[in-house]
């Protein structure tokens, strides 16, 4: 048996000598799950080890795989300035996603890669990345954006339009966390009210500004 084949990235993880920089060499080489196969790299959470917040996506986006950065690509650009309006910096921030390889179907070579939503099993295998990588920031606050990044952190009958923008008190992977989920960005744009939809957001990050003031 193949290690992808036990779904858990868990064998990959560093035990000893922890930082954010020996967690981002390490998932480099994670074979914890069969997404890594097509995926370009490994997309890595990012930001300081001091961050306040961490804000938790879904998964890498094309250019994000391509250039090895989460939240790089017009989703990222959108958040970026409805943290800004909600008064929060986004240099304050740690980002990070679920899932840590970007999974994607594609009709043809050179056509455009198309983004598909990753299983639960894929998402829990990456489940011990975000487990470190929560340890290590010690976030005040997450933002959860989207259903797939709640339903990783918060189990499967997770509904963000149910619980968006409410200060949420759970326990994530055995430590006491304040969560204000939220829609994703990458939502907001596809919205046929993209301008309702974008104060939406602004509207929860506020409540996670407040949250953390």
């Amino acid at each position: 048996m193949t290690p992808e084949d036990d779904y858990t990235a868990q064998p990959f993880v560093p035990k000893r000598g922890r930082s954010l920089t020996a967690l981002r060499e390490a998932a480099a080489d994670c074979r914890g799950c069969p997404l890594h196969r097509a995926a370009t790299q490994t997309v890595f959470g990012a930001g300081k080890a001091s961050a306040r917040v961490m804000l938790v996506g879904e998964q890498p986006g094309d250019q994000e795989d391509r250039r090895g950065k989460p939240f790089v690509g017009p989703a990222g650009k959108l958040l970026d300035r409805a943290l800004a309006d909600a008064g929060i910096d986004p240099a304050d921030a740690y980002v990070t996603n679920a899932v840590k390889h970007f999974k994607f179907t594609q009709a043809e070579p050179r056509k455009r890669r198309i983004h598909k939503e990753p299983t639960l099993r894929e998402s829990a295998a990456c489940g011990p990345w975000l487990a470190a990588e929560l340890a290590l920031v010690e976030p005040e606050l997450i933002v959860v954006l989207g259903a797939t990044a709640g339903k990783a952190l918060l189990g499967s009958s997770f509904r963000v339009t149910q619980v968006r923008g409410t200060v949420l008190e759970e326990e994530i992977h055995g430590r006491p966390e304040m969560l204000v989920p939220t829609v994703h960005p990458s939502a907001v744009l596809r919205a046929d009210d993209r301008e309702g939809a974008y104060r939406g957001l602004v509207a929860d990050l506020e409540v996670a500004a407040r949250a953390l003031s």
